[in-house]
């Protein structure tokens, strides 16, 4: 595999020399249809310069987020107009999901690509690439380590996402979310459920109870039960519970027997439950289907599920990608992507997380990339 940005030349050490010239960071558009967030905001812009590097953007880059190309040049970006142009000079290119295979054929030798490049699913496609010597870093395969916090892509975006699935379910929901006591009689506080106790899940219980609400959370990972309960929220455990939870400190697939007392006690909860927020996902697979056609049939009509595992299939027997199904008086809410109803915030985060990852794979005195397979950030985001 190669290592390193083009126009270089790898040395012996696993860096990549740019020969005198400046380094150069690119970033093309999204196709916004699907993708409204960039990499590049003008405040990170700012910032690459600052490390060294020469910013190629294409032209209307951040426009449709309120960021002007004046913006992007006045701290130091060149705005092309030509993506193949932009391709071809990058010694990094920066995006956001893996883009198209028209531009993927435009990459060379010793070009690095940074991205969400979902490796399961495209495996066929960079196979093919990096066998012409490209390098390619997938951050959703960051480590879990306290040094990978500050690039961390998943926790920053799962963040905005669980907060974003409450304020969602809430507008679908047609009853007042806190108790209100009125002279005419008392409201009562509307019963949310958090499937998955992740970072999203975290997210949703606490902007849920922020708001008023009576907050559940389930969880395969005990660990979650005091994270859950220092938001506020009552953490439902099935009798005889076993840890599920990788060295990674994700969640890993259930027992029969663990699905079975899980399924019990939540189709016993869910009878009484307004709003669930379903975020179980397991990397690389399929989403369980968690709430069954049977739960969903003793639910409350008027209830909301807001699954935000739909674009892995769903954590519900009936989730759509992108549409809101109705089941039995109950809404059941599939989007691919929440983050593009908060794009802007998204981008902010996304495009720091970005640089911080640059700036640990870039070695500051040598101005090199420093393909450094001991770095266990590096060896675990670098695809091979």
């Amino acid at each position: 595999m190669g290592n390193g940005g083009y126009f270089g030349s790898v040395s012996f050490n696993g860096t990549i020399s740019s020969l005198g010239f400046q380094m150069k960071i690119v970033s093309i558009a999204e196709e916004k249809k699907i993708e409204k967030r960039i990499a590049i905001t003008p405040e990170i812009t700012k910032k690459y310069l600052a490390l060294g590097f020469d910013v190629n953007l294409i032209k209307n880059y951040g426009e449709h987020l309120g960021f002007k190309d004046k913006e992007y040049s006045d701290q130091g970006a060149k705005i092309l107009n030509d993506e193949k142009e932009i391709i071809e000079s990058g010694d990094i290119i920066v995006q956001l999901g893996l883009p198209s295979e028209d531009k993927l054929v435009l990459l060379k030798n010793n070009q690095t690509l940074i991205g969400v490049l979902n490796p399961y699913d495209n495996k066929e496609k960079l196979n093919n690439l990096i066998k012409k010597n490209i390098n390619f870093f997938s951050l959703e395969l960051l480590p879990r380590i306290t040094r990978a916090q500050s690039m961390d892509i998943l926790s920053s975006q799962a963040n905005l996402a669980g907060y974003k699935a409450v304020i969602e379910s809430f507008a679908n929901f047609e009853k007042a979310i806190p108790m209100m006591m009125t002279a005419a009689g008392t409201i009562p506080a509307a019963k949310v459920l958090v499937v998955g106790a992740g970072v999203a899940g975290l997210q949703a219980i606490a902007t849920a109870k922020r708001m008023g609400a009576i907050v559940f959370a389930t969880d395969v990972r005990m660990a979650s039960k005091e994270q859950v309960e220092s938001l506020g929220g009552k953490f439902l455990t099935v009798k005889g519970s076993e840890n599920l939870e990788t060295a990674g400190g994700y969640a890993k697939e259930a027992s029969e027997d663990f699905k079975q007392k899980q399924e019990e006690l939540l189709g016993e909860t869910l009878k009484k439950i307004d709003i669930v927020i379903c975020t179980a996902l397991i990397p690389g697979k399929k989403a369980p289907v968690i709430i069954k056609e049977n739960m969903i049939n003793g639910m409350q009509p008027g209830s909301i599920i807001y699954d935000l595992a739909a674009v892995q299939g769903g954590n519900t027997a009936f989730t759509e990608v992108d549409k809101i199904t109705h089941k039995n008086g109950v809404k059941i809410i599939g989007e691919t992507n929440i983050l593009n109803k908060l794009p802007i915030s998204a981008s902010n985060l996304y495009a720091k997380n970005v640089f911080n990852f640059v700036s640990n794979l870039y070695d500051k005195e040598t101005k090199k990339i420093n393909i450094n397979l001991k770095d266990e950030i590096i060896e675990k985001t670098l695809i091979k």
